[in-house]
């Protein structure tokens, strides 16, 4: 196992910070700091053929997903 990545994170509800918190408390070392959070154009941009990164790059979701490229490529340099 890689690592752990959170997805439709949506910060507008207990249940994401629960379960956030719930497998941090048994997975804390393979977890990516990075959230990808519950985006409308992560949604969109299937539906149009294009990835996020194409579609619509200054998303919330594109940048997240961007940085969790960058997380994933880094990993173990701390």
């Amino acid at each position: 196992l890689e690592g752990v990545v959170f997805t439709m994170y949506d910060a507008r509800t207990n249940l994401s910070l629960q379960v956030v918190e719930n497998v941090k408390a048994h997975l804390n070392k393979n977890i990516y700091k990075t959230i990808i959070p519950r985006n409308i154009r992560l949604a969109e941009a299937p539906r149009h053929g294009l990835p996020i990164n194409l579609y619509d790059p200054r998303s919330t979701g594109a940048e997240s997903y961007m940085l969790l490229a960058d997380e994933v490529i880094h990993k173990g340099e701390e």
